[in-house]
């Protein structure tokens, strides 16, 4: 077993020196701590890839699935809460992009690290085709296929991120440089300027 981190996490709900793979119920989700978090495929891949990781659950407010919402459940920081959006390229097809969840995704930045002229959204119809996952549950890994992903360089400062497990309400928490690993993702500035 290895350790998630050598050093203490201090966010409520986060646990320390987690063995590979730790499920841990997270305390602000207002359940027993005794509630078995379900091991999704993303969670199955980092243990396959021996990275160690926690899982957290916080409750689902389907009128708010959105990352900032997350972050406030987990009471982490949202430039520690990372949502993944899914977008296309007009050369390489689908892509995904992780970004902090107050943060809003820049298309043309996205299109020039990926190496398109143009990125746009995928519609939300098409999001579950595509992924297998849906809306609030979208996790960059262990999809249904394998996308290009791209996370956006800010996640490199943080010792630690949340991403989503691929369940709503279920979160991953992992080093940003074990989730590119996973991901064979891209580190690249995703996020527009507040000006």
């Amino acid at each position: 077993w290895t350790t998630i981190s050598p050093s203490p996490l201090t966010q409520p709900g986060c646990a320390t020196n987690l063995p590979t793979g730790s499920i841990t119920a997270d305390p602000a989700a207002s359940m027993p701590s005794a509630v078995k978090i379900p091991k999704t495929n993303a969670a199955r891949l980092l243990e396959g890839l021996h990275i160690p990781f926690s899982l957290h659950r916080a409750d689902v407010d389907e009128d708010d699935l959105s990352a900032v919402s997350m972050a406030r459940k987990l009471g982490a920081e949202p430039e520690r809460v990372f949502k993944t959006l899914v977008a296309r390229g007009d050369k390489s097809g689908v892509l995904m992009a992780c970004i902090p969840a107050a943060a809003e995704l820049d298309l043309k930045a996205l299109a020039a690290a990926s190496g398109n002229k143009h990125a746009e959204m995928v519609p939300l119809k098409e999001v579950r085709p595509l992924t297998g996952y849906i809306r609030g549950g979208c996790s960059p890994l262990a999809g249904k296929k394998v996308y290009p992903v791209f996370i956006d360089q800010s996640a490199a400062a943080h010792d630690h991120i949340y991403v989503s497990a691929g369940l709503r309400g279920v979160q991953l928490q992992l080093r940003p440089g074990d989730l590119l690993r996973a991901a064979h993702g891209t580190y690249a500035p995703l996020i527009r300027s507040a000006d």
